[in-house]
């Protein structure tokens, strides 16, 4: 009787373990860690589970940025708060992650920032050599607004979007608006709409196209497609150091249709600005979770070191969805 109860209470335990601390994630079906699918080789996966850290609990995370100088992963939240992350990483492979502390985004004041629904990020001074100088740039969907803080979120300034980005009544809905940022060494910071703002929609549309359009803070864009699935949209940007940009496009239709994760890679300097035609461009990868992969929301990529990279899901605080930090190397 004892014996079994003691066996009842260790499994329990193993259960309860399991469930509050990351773990690894298979990914694919088919594919296995160091594996190489389309242009990337897969470094391993790491499901975060939804504990609380300063009170503040892990979860619907839509933004990455690595900081260098301070050996931390930035995982910015929907709710507006920076999660600290620090990614154990043995023979290249991603094997588990410690997170470190959480800060709610808060205002000039030192008050939690209003109206916060926090989705882009990018840092500024992590890779300068120098500790204790790191900026966030983090995009805010309501408003919409771009502003500056520091990684225990404190705002340091606020920067003026694009005038055609200004108003959320330009955009195609309320949830569709700017989701992604970065910064490139030519073209400064840019930005681009989940999809197309509400009149470059009904153009497109008219032509059975869909586009994406990417805007910089100096009235330049460039007006590229969309991935060919249905409601593909932008959730993420991120510039690499030869001035080329990873586009992560997610694709969800409805339960009874593939949720597709695009990656591509586009080189703007030889992209013309108006048509996007011309664009050097290549597909990196496409993850189809009717073709045996486990894949959630991805809605985070930032670059590690090399040519290695993050990419994390938004689990929208669901009992059905997962949080997953995966780790991954292009070819």
């Amino acid at each position: 009787m004892y014996r079994k109860w003691f066996l009842f209470l260790l499994i329990g335990i193993v259960v309860i373990t399991l469930r509050s601390a990351n773990h690894p994630f298979s990914l694919s079906e088919h594919y296995q860690i160091g594996d190489i699918y389309m242009d990337i080789r897969l470094w391993g996966t790491v499901e975060l589970p939804p504990n609380e850290i300063n009170g503040l609990k892990m979860g619907q995370l839509s933004g990455l940025a690595w900081d260098e100088d301070e050996k931390l992963l930035y995982a910015l939240s929907d709710r507006g708060i920076i999660f600290h992350l620090r990614p154990f990483i043995k023979n290249n492979i991603l094997t588990s992650v410690r997170v470190i502390s959480a800060y709610l985004l808060k205002n000039t004041q030192g008050k939690t920032l209003r109206w916060r629904d926090a989705e882009g990020i990018v840092i500024l001074k992590g890779h300068n050599g120098i500790m204790g100088d790191s900026q966030l740039l983090i995009m805010l969907e309501i408003g919409p607004r771009l502003a500056l803080f520091t990684p225990e979120g404190k705002l340091l300034d606020n920067y003026t979007l694009p005038k055609t980005l200004q108003t959320w009544k330009n955009y195609a809905g309320s949830n569709k608006i700017l989701e992604s940022v970065t910064v490139h060494p030519t073209f400064g910071i840019i930005t681009a709409p989940e999809w197309p703002l509400k009149e470059a929609n009904k153009l497109y549309s008219l032509k059975g196209e869909h586009k994406i359009t990417l805007y910089t803070f100096n009235q330049r864009q460039w007006i590229l497609p969309a991935f060919p699935a249905k409601n593909s949209g932008v959730v993420a940007l991120e510039t690499l150091e030869d001035g080329s940009i990873l586009i992560l496009e997610r694709a969800f239709y409805s339960i009874y249709t593939p949720l597709i994760i695009s990656l591509r890679r586009v080189w703007l300097s030889s992209c013309q600005s108006k048509t996007g035609l011309h664009s050097e461009s290549e597909q990196v990868a496409i993850f189809d979770n009717t073709q045996g992969w486990y894949i959630d929301n991805f809605e985070g990529l930032t670059h590690h070191q090399g040519g290695y990279f993050f990419i994390v899901s938004d689990n929208n605080h669901s009992r059905w969805q997962r949080t997953l930090l995966s780790y991954f190397e292009i070819q």
